[in-house]
């Protein structure tokens, strides 16, 4: 299940985030929660396993029609396990109404996830 991100959140999500090559040094990991926070069409959302553990991250850019996944990471611990499919489809439900895209680092991940749904709205 999809959690919203708030201050609350800051240390798991700093954590998640860690886990994506390019956010490990913690200055650039501020900066992104920071990018995140300027603006009210960027959120991240944090994702619960069924043992109530937030296992996943997910950031997106919300636009007219569209939703763009930014970043997409879970814990090593669930790897290859679907987690992030059902972080995508939870997304989908939260923005029913939009198309799900990514960007350069994601298109790949989304890509596959439409295929398994046979989606492609």
């Amino acid at each position: 299940m999809l959690y919203k991100y708030k201050k609350d959140y800051q240390k798991i999500a700093m954590g998640l985030l860690s886990f994506i090559a390019e956010l490990k040094d913690i200055s650039r990991l501020q900066s992104e929660l920071k990018w995140y926070d300027a603006e009210d069409n960027r959120n991240l959302y944090l994702w619960k396993d069924d043992n109530n553990d937030f296992v996943g991250i997910v950031g997106i850019e919300e636009n007219d029609d569209i939703v763009i996944v930014r970043h997409i990471t879970v814990s090593p611990a669930v790897r290859n396990e679907g987690v992030s499919f059902k972080i995508l489809d939870d997304l989908q439900n939260l923005y029913s109404e939009k198309k799900i895209m990514g960007n350069i680092e994601t298109t790949n991940l989304i890509t596959k996830w439409e295929m398994k749904n046979g989606s492609g709205k």
